[in-house]
């Protein structure tokens, strides 16, 4: 399949224009590659280590989550990250393509691939923003689980090096109705209240975010920005394949960004 091809494949199920205003969807850089045997290296964020992988495996194609540029540059300058990124990827034929919040909305997206790795039941949107999609996802954990299962089970399948969870919290509470929301899904506590989830899944939340929760009655669960959306770059591998594309990989070169002290 040519990239042209797997592009408007892609598109076609998670359109870009449904981006919100503030985001980069879409083509980052593209040297000319859109006619070329797709070889696909799946990150969650395109970095210079990503680059110097998709250089090493051949691939003429980096997909990424996160964009590479949200704001235009004032500059391109070798010796910056950004600058280096966009020459290798012009001097290597190799284009970077993001699909941040169109990947976060649709089934399969970011969030749908956490409801789906905690089995949740009867699954709907946070935020609905079309036909059945939208921003996060509730459900119901069929049979409960007390908090302190939920918890392990997050740990042993996303596998954050921190979990954090509201204070106070009764780990032998009964769990019926989780919302997930992959990467920073702190501003969304207030909708996620209004589902009547007793759990939230999210990540990059602050201090007195974990205090309002607690306060009215929502235990808020930070797995990590990493660790929540990793996942759905994995599942649009197996999507890729599918496809039966000449080369599609997940990067090994991925970066979580933060270290914690044992």
């Amino acid at each position: 399949m040519k990239i042209a091809d797997l592009i408007t494949w892609f598109e076609e199920w998670a359109n870009p224009t449904w981006c919100e205003s503030w985001d980069n969807c879409g083509w980052q850089v593209e040297p000319g590659v859109l006619q070329a045997e797709a070889r696909v290296l799946v990150c969650l964020t395109p970095t210079l280590a990503v680059m110097k992988e998709a250089i090493a495996v051949k691939a003429n194609l980096i997909f990424a989550h996160h964009p590479l540029i949200f704001n235009p540059p004032k500059s391109l300058c070798t010796g910056e990250a950004m600058g280096d990124m966009v020459k290798l990827a012009f001097t290597q034929n190799i284009g970077i393509y993001s699909a941040h919040t169109n990947f976060d909305q649709v089934n399969d997206g970011t969030a749908d691939v956490l409801a789906q790795i905690l089995n949740l039941h009867a699954v709907s949107p946070i935020v609905p923003t079309q036909s059945g999609l939208g921003y996060g996802r509730v459900g119901n954990l069929e049979p409960s689980l007390t908090l302190q299962a939920l918890l392990t089970q997050i740990q042993s399948q996303l596998q954050p090096p921190k979990l954090i969870f509201s204070p106070a919290a009764n780990l032998e509470q009964q769990i019926a109705r989780v919302a997930v929301l992959g990467g920073s899904g702190a501003g969304f506590i207030s909708a996620a209240l209004k589902t009547k989830a007793q759990a939230y899944l999210t990540a990059d939340c602050k201090f007195h975010q974990f205090q309002e929760s607690r306060d009215q009655g929502l235990i808020l669960i930070d797995a990590g920005h990493y660790a929540t959306e990793r996942p759905a770059c994995d599942r649009l591998v197996q999507k890729f394949k599918s496809l039966n594309l000449n080369w599609v990989e997940l990067s090994q070169k991925d970066e979580d960004f933060r270290q914690f002290l044992l």
